[in-house]
């Protein structure tokens, strides 16, 4: 399971519809996003709402607490919208220790009320945790005593008024019934549509319809296959402050139009040990392995490539992957390791092919980064694979050990560390 963080504005946007089709509960949400290309005669083309209302505008960039931090503008009409985005919109702030530039705002009615109450649902490995309580807003870690919890396992499917009643047993007859029903259809969206957290804090009612006001949620990514299309056009942003290089983003959009998975992580521009790794277990345990042999500061990259990419893929994989390995050589010996487990489908002699293309094309540059080259791996056609590549470094004067099956995984990650700690 990958947990990938989504905005608020698709969490709301998905709750909405599936409560109503899941649950016949339809309620009131209105929002729109507004990034820096939005066009605001356009956007109440679209939202009509947005000019007969008051209004609320907030940041919408996987950060909590904006409330506190002074990033919540209430009771706005358009106009007063607009402004709070233009002083806002690019500037750098920081969260959480964390700096970046606020990119996407989510603007929504302003909804007047006086009850506020707090809902969490978050997968476990077993099961799914719910919270509830009736202090939520932004006070609900002052007030995390009064928050009740239940347990549901993985095989019950339903939530049912037993399951749930520890966590409405407190509440007022007149609101009781309407929330345990909001809950009981929120679980059911969370298990249909793959959600592995959504909170949602505060909600209140509006016209007796429980009704959320801040919201966030996360999304299986691996789940992608079979709610394409529920989900819509759902997007996974980068953790706040966090922007990619010119080399990730190439690989992200490669990954975004494939079947297959091509993952590339730069963690150190200057490392000197950099892997190439076939299998997302594969890649962590390579990563986990220089860090144990005390080298993780020198550990370039993470990156795999898997779910059988083709030759073309697996081509402008390398070279991307490459060209980071070898830039601005400064004399010092680097290493790449082409690792990997054993696989069971995927063809090895035919995604090394694409590697080896790289390799070819971009030898010169290897040779001035002065890299090594170090291989393991099995699975069909392996021993094929293998050949040419120990063809390879002798047709282009770079070494290249190459090892199968018979080797340990995370062998040649000791050798790669030993050749970069030789001075000369």
């Amino acid at each position: 399971m990958a947990r990938k963080k989504i905005r608020e504005y698709d969490s709301k946007r998905i709750l909405k519809e599936h409560l109503k089709k899941l649950a016949g509960i339809e309620i009131g949400i209105k929002s729109a996003q507004v990034t820096e290309e939005t066009d605001f005669n356009k956007l109440v083309e679209q939202e009509p709402w947005l000019t007969s209302t008051r209004l609320v505008v907030k940041p919408d960039m996987l950060f909590g607490k904006r409330g506190k931090s002074g990033l919540v503008a209430l009771n706005l009409d358009l106009a007063g919208v607009e402004s709070f985005v233009k002083e806002r919109l690019g500037k750098e702030v920081e969260m959480s220790g964390t700096k970046g530039p606020i990119t996407t705002f989510i603007v929504e009615p302003f909804v007047p009320h006086k009850d506020e109450y707090y809902l969490s649902i978050v997968s476990d490995r077993l099961g799914v945790d719910i919270s509830f309580s009736e202090c939520g807003g932004i006070d609900i870690e002052e007030n995390w005593d009064k928050v009740k919890s239940i347990f549901v396992p993985t095989e019950q499917t339903t939530l049912t008024n037993e399951l749930c009643a520890p966590l409405v047993a407190t509440l007022p007859l007149e609101v009781r019934t309407k929330i345990e029903q909001f809950i009981q259809a929120v679980f059911t969206v969370f298990c249909d549509l793959d959600f592995t957290l959504l909170e949602m804090n505060p909600f209140t009612i509006v016209d007796g319809t429980p009704y959320p006001l801040d919201m966030r949620g996360e999304l299986d990514d691996t789940a992608l296959f079979k709610n394409f299309q529920k989900w819509g056009n759902v997007e996974f942003p980068l953790p706040f402050g966090r922007t990619m290089s010119p080399a990730e983003e190439k690989i992200h959009r490669m990954d975004e139009k494939t079947g297959a998975s091509l993952k590339l992580t730069i963690l150190n521009p200057k490392g000197r040990i950099w892997t190439m790794v076939a299998g997302g277990g594969a890649s962590v345990i390579y990563s986990d392995t220089v860090g144990d042999l005390g080298f993780a500061n020198e550990l370039g990259n993470y990156a795999e490539y898997s779910g059988a990419p083709n030759e073309e893929e697996t081509l402008h994989f390398a070279r991307a992957l490459i060209d980071c390995c070898t830039a601005n050589p400064d004399g010092r010996r680097r290493a790449l390791v082409v690792g990997g487990g054993i696989a069971n489908f995927t063809d090895v002699a035919a995604t090394f092919s694409g590697i080896i293309r790289a390799f070819r094309e971009k030898q010169s540059q290897l040779k001035a980064a002065r890299v090594q080259i170090y291989v393991r791996r099995g699975g069909p056609n392996y021993q094929r694979g293998l050949a040419k590549m120990r063809e390879l470094g002798t047709e282009i004067g770079i070494p290249i050990e190459v090892y199968g099956p018979e080797a340990s995984m995370t062998g040649i990650c000791k050798s790669a560390i030993d050749y970069i700690s030789i001075a000369a």
